[in-house]
């Protein structure tokens, strides 16, 4: 029985042709060779297991080729390629720099150079590792690197290319290797279970490449050891038992948990996943790479960004059809951070627990961040959509405060915002309340112009809430005979000014500073307009816009509408304007103002340097 060798020897590529997934690499060798314009030294530069070593072996065993291809290839039959192929060429050297990084092997190598070969055309030093090398051996190797003999063809390897000299690097050639494809490897490893005679999922060989992270020769590795693992039957499940690693369907079926905010069944698939031996960090960290997967479902454009089998790809459209975008990138953020913090963390099961009961939670958060209005100009053309907040907000706690009203939300349907003014035909559903209200009379402007407008998109709605719409009509129908209020320019400056009170006693001292900037102008009855000296405060108006909504209706007891406006200030705008004057205007204008200046100087003889 032949000795058994390991696939990535067996396999290695022997032709420039069979080299996977670097062709920028081998056409431009190819093209050398054909044209005659061979470099004296070449610098391969790359990760691990990525093909430098084996381009150097089959550009050594190509130029000496005696019979090359049209397609400039070594035949494979010829004397010198025979030679190279038993490993008993005297044309090529290979030195391990790692082990032979002194003075005096470089000396020795550089003795070596002054022969010229035997047989062939060239003599061909493959110098592997050459980053460990010696400051001093790089010295020494200098002028032997720069003008080698006609004959001699020097090629260097490395992981590291940031440790080689620069006065090595302006001597060679460089060729920078990239990784390989997880679609080349994929290929290539499916072409070897072939030969093998091994059934291999491509779902299996694609974890395969993943894990690999462009090595090919780490592929072939786990590929031999997978393959004895299951005698050859490679599926997607034993490849990632074998690997340790979690499935996708792991991540699917908490993603469900997490979606119907099951915090029993989140907390119970975790402990599965640590019983199975898996570690805090790398759950974590496969959360975060499947919601980004589910991420990249979001938008075709970027399918092409998406690393999964074909098999799970349906899968995960199907899941990011269900998951709101808001909630992926919340989540995302949210297991950013928990990564971030996992090694300082002392109890490390907790602080995963603590992460997954968040994400349980935020799609509550995720909706619950709805209910300000939106900010825009027509609030101050509709006064019934700036009313919308107060009502809204008279009990938010009856969506949190106990734990079946949080379960119902998770089967009751979402009314949302329409974008266009054609109205959605859900919002008949809950008109029911309503109804049985006596007939409203006319209400007055101050109360309300319409019934009370539909949650803003995403918000859940329970009979409560509603309830509590229906009081909040009646209360203004009560009081349909009061006297509107009116605003006056005082009363906005001073809540105005106690609104900036606010914010420094919040220790919010950059939005205060940017405050002090702003003037007001009331057009009564209801509408403030904030005036700002630039776009940056500005800014800042439209960000604190709906807290001070809020604030002059909890203190005025009525509903303003605040919009913003830049205004730059006239005297500021002419300063910046002002010429720059030379030095001889200066003077000019300094003996304008005092006649002595200029006298002074001509009795000192004094002239301006320009």
């Amino acid at each position: 029985m032949s000795d058994y060798i390991v696939s990535a020897r067996k396999y290695r590529p022997q032709t420039f042709d069979t080299v996977v997934g670097q062709e920028h690499i081998t056409t431009t060798l190819k093209n050398a060779i054909k044209n005659q314009h061979l470099a004296h030294a070449y610098l391969f530069c790359g990760p691990r297991g990525v093909g430098k070593t084996t381009c150097a072996r089959i550009l050594a065993k190509t130029i000496n080729c005696e019979n090359p291809t049209a397609d400039t290839e070594a035949c494979g039959v010829c004397t010198n390629c025979m030679s190279f192929k038993n490993n008993n060429s005297f044309n090529v050297f290979e030195l391990d720099a790692a082990s032979n990084n002194s003075v005096d092997d470089i000396r020795e190598l550089t003795n070596q150079v002054r022969f010229a070969p035997q047989q062939g055309k060239y003599k061909v030093y493959i110098i592997d590792e050459v980053h460990m090398l010696s400051a001093a051996a790089f010295n020494a190797f200098l002028k032997t690197l720069e003008e080698p003999p006609p004959y001699a063809i020097f090629i260097l390897a490395t992981t590291e290319k940031h440790k080689i000299l620069p006065t090595i690097l302006s001597r060679c050639q460089v060729f920078d290797f990239k990784r390989i494809t997880t679609h080349d490897v994929v290929a290539h490893l499916q072409s070897i279970a072939v030969k093998e005679s091994m059934i291999a999922q491509e779902a299996a060989l694609h974890v395969i490449a993943q894990k690999s992270e462009g090595a090919m020769r780490d592929a072939l590795s786990m590929l031999d050891r997978i393959a004895s693992f299951t005698n050859g039957m490679l599926t997607y499940s034993n490849t990632m038992e074998h690997l340790n690693l979690l499935d996708a369907d792991f991540y699917f079926k908490l993603t469900d948990s997490l979606l119907s905010q099951d915090v029993a069944g989140t907390l119970l698939q975790l402990d599965q996943a640590l019983t199975k031996g898996f570690e805090g960090d790398v759950i974590i960290g496969g959360l975060a790479e499947h919601f980004r997967n589910l991420l990249l479902c979001k938008d075709p454009r970027m399918a092409k960004l998406l690393d999964v089998p074909n098999d799970f790809r349906p899968l995960y459209n199907e899941k990011a059809n269900q998951s709101p975008p808001s909630f992926v990138l919340s989540a995302l953020n949210v297991i950013n951070e928990s990564e971030l913090q996992y090694k300082q963390a002392t109890n490390k099961r907790l602080h995963v627990e603590l992460c997954l009961v968040r994400l349980c939670f935020l799609l509550q958060s995720v909706k619950g961040s709805t209910m300000a209005p939106a900010e825009n100009d027509d609030l101050k053309k509709n006064d019934s959509r700036v009313a919308a907040p107060v009502i809204n907000e008279q009990k938010p706690e009856n969506n949190y405060n106990s734990a079946p009203v949080a379960a119902s939300t998770v089967s009751e349907p979402v009314i949302e915002t329409p974008q266009s003014p054609a109205p959605q035909p859900e919002h008949k559903a809950y008109t029911a309340p309503q109804a049985a209200q006596p007939a409203p009379s006319p209400v007055p402007q101050a109360a309300s112009a319409s019934p009370p407008r539909p949650a803003p998109a995403g918000r859940r709605l329970s009979m409560d809430m509603l309830s509590d719409i229906d009081a909040e009509v009646t209360k203004a129908e009560a009081n349909q005979g009061a006297e509107k209020k009116v605003l006056t320019q005082e009363a906005a400056e001073q809540l105005f000014e106690d609104y900036k009170v606010t914010l420094q006693a919040a220790l919010k001292n950059v939005i205060h500073a940017q405050f002090n900037l702003m003037k007001l102008e009331v057009y009564p009855p209801d509408e403030v307009k904030v005036i700002s000296p630039s776009e940056l405060t500005d800014t800042y108006a439209r960000e604190q816009r709906t807290q001070l909504i809020d604030f002059y209706r909890d203190k005025a007891k009525m509903i303003v509408r605040i919009t913003t406006e830049i205004r730059e200030d006239e005297a500021v705008k002419a300063s910046q304007n002002t010429m720059v004057l030379s030095k001889s205007e200066i003077y000019d204008a300094m003996t304008a103002k005092n006649p002595n200046l200029g006298r002074l100087k001509e009795a000192l003889g004094m002239n301006l340097e320009y």
